[in-house]
């Protein structure tokens, strides 16, 4: 691969990186009911919209998630995935590997979100446990209900939430069970 593979790669690997985090976190968001009009959630609706009404005209909406984003989650990792396969000079393989690879890379995407954010949200609830900083509340209405079954299970420890060391558990075991099979080159699939 010579320099304009390592250019197209990097340009592909960093946009479509951030173009999928950005509708995956759209989706999210709305899953876990999140603040609209956060400034945070209004900067990824901005970015996401025009595609995701495209995406919404042909696929519609179930008991209020909007699955338009989810398959335009897809559609763009397919989309990226290809590219970065092309870019690194390997030989494309069929459109069934292509998706399979994509819907991996997008669950994967989904546990590093889960990830990050139980870690921010950890450092924080010690550094600004009572913060009304916009990006610090959208994590929280992210990981909370996440984190609230677990809550619920464990019995009170005086202050000491617990619940995220479950939650981190529970990636790995879906990240075991579901990702690493797979066997994935990570190289060419975002989010792994």
């Amino acid at each position: 691969m010579g320099a304009f593979g390592n250019v197209a790669y990097l340009l592909v690997n960093t946009l479509g990186g951030l173009y999928v985090l950005a509708v995956l976190l759209r989706f999210m968001l709305q899953v876990a009911r999140a603040d609209f009009y956060n400034p945070f959630t209004q900067a990824i609706v901005r970015v996401t919209d025009p595609a995701v009404r495209a995406f919404r005209r042909v696929i519609p909406g179930y008991r209020g998630l909007d699955f338009a984003s989810l398959i335009l989650a897809l559609v763009a990792q397919c989309v990226c995935t290809f590219l970065l396969i092309t870019t690194s000079g390997f030989a494309v393989p069929g459109a069934g590997l292509v998706i399979t690879w994509s819907v991996v890379g997008l669950l994967s995407f989904i546990l590093n979100i889960y990830f990050w954010a139980m870690m921010i949200s950890i450092i924080a609830s010690f550094i600004a446990p009572y913060s009304g900083h916009p990006a610090l509340m959208l994590v929280r209405q992210l990981t909370e209900p996440v984190m609230e079954p677990f809550r619920r299970l464990l019995p009170s420890m005086g202050g000491l939430d617990l619940s995220p060391i479950f939650v981190f558990l529970g990636l790995q075991i879906i990240r075991m069970l579901f990702i690493d099979p797979v066997g994935v080159n990570a190289r060419v699939v975002l989010g792994i």
